[in-house]
């Protein structure tokens, strides 16, 4: 029998309609992917299961019969757990409280040793080493994810949806997510999967939902779509040439980088890069790509020699960076990079404040920009004057590329360009990416997704417990290669 379902449901804010009499069922010992581009309308969905939207019309049915919840704390009571993609963690606490948030045990005082039992023993389960008294806000962005895994488990839920589970998580702990949502299917529980990466998708998936502009246009079994099968039904078209061709890098360096090291990160790392290439850096992570990029940049203190189109430079901070004409776009665009609650044209002139005035912003000249920017870079906000959170995940990213081409720099750090976006607008970053290069730009490309890496760069370095492993470029430019270099199990041609 469906233990959770929609019937006939649509959503409106105001006047603008995003779901359009949307079918979905959820049967227990199944997992049910929901796949979309950004803006498609499944966070909308996830969000009326979870209790935390109601429907404009239509019906949500558990076990056969009509409810509504007042809330998501009600749904939850009911066996409906919701894993978000934005982190719903208190920063300034522990794991374990994080994890017994709002259920704690303890008759007249908390017993915290308990909950840290409780705690050691789900993060067990996850293979992870996270340490139950740990602050979140001293977490890496991967270990915060498992938390919120290790958070849900702890629920006993009949219903699980996910979304986005595995966005942040290294291949080892997406293998242990895995074993777990196998776990929890043979238990009979009800998962409703949304990712991006198709592949997972495939792999997991009992039953396949395909949105697009807020209606369902497509369900399958397991093994009736493809990838490719699964990304036309996504944007309504054939898509041809996923990756932009690779073009000619000069001779030439744009950056020089001898000896860099970043205390406790990053070792001794030496590099060149060409003006006009896509340099990928890929690496398990914890490997220092991240700690390497912000060393560079002066977002990190680091040690070594920096040149710049032949000319010796000094970044202690990222203003400095700035100056010598490099940019960087950070991994964690909503904590790091985005002012979220600010709007479009602020965030856009952010880091270029004195481009606009020096005793009074010229707010006619910020206008401009921004629509140059959203011109330029297909930002598609239903509103000029909406605040940055409320864009899609791809257009968030599209503001943050844009914020970071404004001061128009010639060597480009992008780290993770792509996490988190749907597969439409990948393929827009790609072509952007690829753009740059093409205007004799210089462009290093920091990812965990293999065929991203590949399929952008003209050559990759592979770092390992931060040094720099190896060199792969042409033919020898495989994911084998590359995990080989990465796990320490193979050898390639330094740097």
């Amino acid at each position: 029998m469906t233990v959770l379902a929609l019937r006939d449901v649509s959503k409106s804010f105001g006047p603008v309609k995003v779901l359009h009499n949307v079918d979905l069922a959820l049967e227990p010992g199944e997992v049910h992917a929901l796949i979309g581009e950004n803006g498609a309308g499944k966070s909308t969905i996830m969000k009326i299961l979870g209790g935390f939207l109601d429907p404009t019309s239509g019906q949500i049915l558990l076990d056969g019969q009509p409810i509504r919840f007042a809330s998501g704390p009600e749904a939850e009571a009911r066996g409906i757990v919701v894993i978000h993609q934005e982190f719903n963690l208190a920063p300034d606490l522990s794991v374990a409280a994080n994890v017994f948030l709002g259920r704690e045990t303890g008759r007249w005082r908390l017993d915290h040793a308990a909950m840290r039992k409780a705690t050691a023993a789900l993060l067990e389960r996850l293979d992870t080493r996270i340490d139950p008294e740990a602050r979140i806000r001293d977490l890496s962005v991967p270990d915060r994810q498992m938390v919120e895994i290790a958070k849900a488990l702890s629920r006993n839920a009949r219903v699980l949806i996910m979304d986005e589970p595995s966005a942040v998580l290294t291949h080892r702990e997406v293998a242990t997510l895995y074993e777990q949502i196998d776990r929890l299917r043979a238990e009979g529980v009800a998962i409703l999967y949304c990712s991006h990466r198709l592949d997972e998708v495939a792999h997991l998936a009992d039953r396949i939902t395909v949105l697009r502009d807020g209606r369902v246009v497509r369900q399958a079994l397991r093994g009736e779509l493809t990838e490719d099968g699964m990304a036309n039904a996504m944007v309504g078209r054939e898509l041809e040439d996923f990756y932009p061709p690779k073009g000619q890098p000069g001779s030439e360096p744009a950056l020089e980088v001898a000896g860099l090291t970043v205390p406790g990160r990053v070792r001794d790392v030496s590099f060149t890069l060409r003006r006009g290439e896509v340099l990928g850096i890929a690496g398990l992570v914890g490997s220092g790509r991240t700690e390497l990029a912000e060393g560079l940049v002066g977002l990190r203190s680091a040690t070594g020699a920096i040149r710049v189109e032949g000319r010796e430079v000094i970044i202690r901070r990222l203003r400095d960076a700035f100056d010598a004409g490099l940019a960087y776009l950070t991994e964690d665009r909503k904590e790091a990079g985005l002012l979220l609650d600010k709007g479009l044209r602020q965030n856009l002139t952010l880091a270029t404040l004195k481009r606009f005035g020096s005793w009074r912003l010229d707010v006619r000249a910020e206008e401009a920009a921004l629509d140059r920017a959203t011109r330029d870079f297909d930002i598609r906000a239903p509103r000029r004057d909406m605040i940055a959170g409320k864009l899609s995940g791809g257009n968030q990213q599209k503001l943050l590329l844009a914020k970071t081409m404004l001061p128009d720099p010639r060597i480009i750090i992008i780290d993770e360009p792509t996490r988190g976006i749907d597969v439409g607008t990948k393929r827009q970053i790609y072509a952007f990416i690829r753009a740059l290069a093409a205007e004799g730009r210089s462009v290093i490309v920091i990812s965990s997704e293999m065929n991203e890496v590949i399929g952008l760069s003209d050559r990759v370095l592979v770092m390992r417990e931060g040094r720099l492993a190896g060199e792969v470029a042409g033919d020898s430019m495989t994911e084998d290669r590359i995990v080989r270099l990465a796990m320490g199990v193979g050898s390639g041609e330094a740097a």
